[in-house]
């Protein structure tokens, strides 16, 4: 069952379902649905937070607005300490149909089977736990799929693929019955599931607002991840992908499935984003793209603050984890630095969420020789750190439309991005010929490129010529695409229209 965190016994227009997001983790999609609340004060907001244990988290980091009314948090990896019995040796064997989620077919004539409360009042979580048909299910489908791996590390990898499932379920169907107008996901996944459950069972429009593609962003965590698969080698094929990485990959890809086709619109954030939603299953006609945007009358008014001339600081503002390649980063600051005396990099995140990671970029900073050069400065404000930066950059290996890139385009920054999600639209243009037009707002690297973008960084910070023409390209880009109003506007419109029906 879910904590409650906040009830202000009032209905709510527009119901936040967020997998590992907001109000608990800053940056990013939080900062996204913080907008969208504060920006729009006289509809009401609720907020089902789905995240992983209550260890992983350190509270609330967002002063949380008047138009948010209710708040309720739900841990999926620690439910299980939950069930009351441990004896329950019989299950429908209905349970078989959750083989649905790793496998392709007859997925489009039988998803809608496990997307009902129905289904999951049949078979409950301790069903799942417990029942010899569940031992039943998960012998079977090691057996019929071949998996390659010891029994024990399959049969752990299984609860912990299904157990969220049954969480999110029965939150569902236990949250209180109050008016709900509008629900709306930032995600497909788990967050993306329990909408479509509640969408189904209780008649509640739903939509999808992809930033990355989810499934395409799980799918490069689990092929990075250690925590996934067998610790030890015995692969004779030595190019294989863990089986069970295939099947976390394969759950995601179908869980993303049941969003698409449940959601009434499933929104992104750029063009390239639409076609592969588009590729993974999502019906075309539900496709539309809302770009992001900032508050470029706010942003804009820290170019005053500048000093003279462009500060020899290069800074990274994100998260410090691996989907942002912080280490690239740190490896052409080494180059950078051979070249261009005094030069810094700032890395400007929280460093909690990946704490192994964190900890390995800072000890090759010092293997590098460089700790006295790149510099962790932990979570701050953008108002603090961009004025003093001669160049922004985002050196991930995958986004959606980062949010750090405009704010610092709106900021009169330059950026220095890897070729990823939208990023190649915002420094070069590209949602039509005035756009491109503008001309460039930094530079694109590949991803991955140490060398590249060291020399990226060198051309900016030495060529003030060149810096000052990027400045202004920024400004005027994200003045005439990308403004918080437009943003606003194009989400009210899509609100205004389902709470109106």
């Amino acid at each position: 069952m879910g904590i409650k965190i906040l009830d202000k016994g009032k209905n709510v227009d527009v119901l936040f379902i967020l997998e590992g997001t907001y109000p608990y983790v800053k940056g990013g999609v939080s900062t996204w649905v913080h907008q969208i609340i504060t920006g729009m004060k006289d509809i009401n907001f609720g907020v089902l937070f789905l995240g992983s244990r209550p260890e992983d988290y350190k509270g609330i980091g967002y002063q949380l607005p008047e138009n948010l009314v209710y708040l309720e948090t739900v841990y999926m990896f620690s439910e299980e300490s939950n069930i009351e019995s441990k004896r329950k040796t019989q299950a429908s064997d209905k349970i078989k149909l959750l083989r649905v989620f790793l496998e392709d077919k007859d997925f489009e004539s039988s998803w809608q089977n496990i997307t009902s409360f129905e289904f999951f009042r049949e078979i409950t979580y301790e069903d799942f736990l417990y029942s010899k048909q569940s031992w039943d299910f998960i012998e079977e489908i090691y057996e019929d799929l071949g998996i390659d791996v010891p029994f024990v590390d399959y049969y752990w990898t299984m609860r912990n693929l299904f157990a969220p499932i049954f969480v999110v379920a029965r939150l569902g169907m236990f949250i209180e019955k109050k008016e709900i107008g509008l629900i709306h996901s930032p995600s497909t996944g788990y967050a993306g599931f329990l909408g479509s459950l509640m969408s189904r069972e209780y008649g509640i429009p739903f939509i999808i607002t992809e930033h990355g593609i989810y499934t395409k962003e799980r799918k490069i965590d689990i092929l990075n991840a250690r925590w996934v698969g067998v610790q030890y080698k015995y692969l004779q094929k030595k190019y294989d992908m863990d089986d069970l990485k295939k099947l976390w990959i394969k759950m995601f890809v179908n869980l993303g499935r049941v969003s698409y086709y449940q959601a009434k619109k499933v929104f992104s954030l750029f063009e390239e984003a639409r076609k592969q939603q588009i590729s993974l299953g999502c019906p075309q006609e539900k496709t539309k793209v809302i770009p992001n945007g900032v508050d470029v009358e706010r942003l804009s008014r820290l170019i005053e603050i500048r000093p003279e001339g462009v500060p020899k600081i290069v800074s990274l503002i994100g998260r410090v984890v691996a989907i942002k390649d912080v280490k690239t980063f740190i490896k052409a600051m080494a180059l950078l630095s051979k070249k261009l005396d005094g030069v810094e990099g700032w890395i400007v995140g929280p460093e909690d969420e990946e704490p192994e990671y964190a900890q390995e970029c800072k000890e090759l900073a010092k293997i590098l020789g460089v700790e006295d050069r790149v510099k962790f400065l932990g979570f701050r404000n953008i108002a603090d750190v961009l004025p003093q930066t001669g160049v922004f950059t985002l050196t991930s290996i995958s986004e959606g439309m980062p949010m750090t890139v405009l704010e610092a385009m709106a900021s009169g920054v330059p950026c220095v991005c890897t070729d990823v999600g939208s990023c190649r639209q915002l420094i070069y243009g590209g949602l039509n010929e005035e756009d491109m037009q503008i001309g460039q707002a930094g530079i694109i690297t590949p991803v991955g490129d140490a060398q590249a973008l060291a020399e990226s960084y060198h051309k900016l910070l030495t060529d003030e010529e060149f810096w000052k023409k990027c400045q202004r390209a920024g400004l005027e880009r994200v003045r005439k695409f990308y403004r918080f109003d437009q943003f606003i506007d194009n989400y009210r419109s899509v609100y205004e229209e389902y709470l109106e029906g």
